[in-house]
């Protein structure tokens, strides 16, 4: 019993610092794009840090909101994937619109 409840508790740690990383990393390149966008006043590399922020960072704090207010694993679900369909139409605006 005590096994596997400190298998689970390993298991969700292991979990959140991957989308931590992942969402640190994410918010390196977004700064990076953001940079660009400051040094050459291109839309396009505004709209990619938007985007990137919100495929990385954005989807890990929807989770860890959801998470936190005890949210069903449905409403963790629709939360992150709505998420990330804004993030990459932001991406796509970036790439063909703007």
């Amino acid at each position: 019993m005590i096994v596997d409840s400190l298998l689970v508790i390993e298991l969700l740690s292991v979990g959140l610092i991957a989308r931590g990383l992942t969402a640190i990393v994410g918010l390196f390149v977004a700064t990076l794009a953001y940079r660009g966008y400051q040094r050459n006043g291109s839309e396009k590399m505004r709209a990619l840090a938007v985007g990137i922020g919100l495929l990385t960072a954005g989807v890990f704090v929807a989770v860890l909101l959801a998470d936190i207010t005890g949210a069903g694993n449905g409403v963790v679900l629709l939360g992150r994937g709505l998420v990330t369909v804004v993030g990459l139409c932001v991406v796509l605006y970036a790439i063909v619109v703007a």
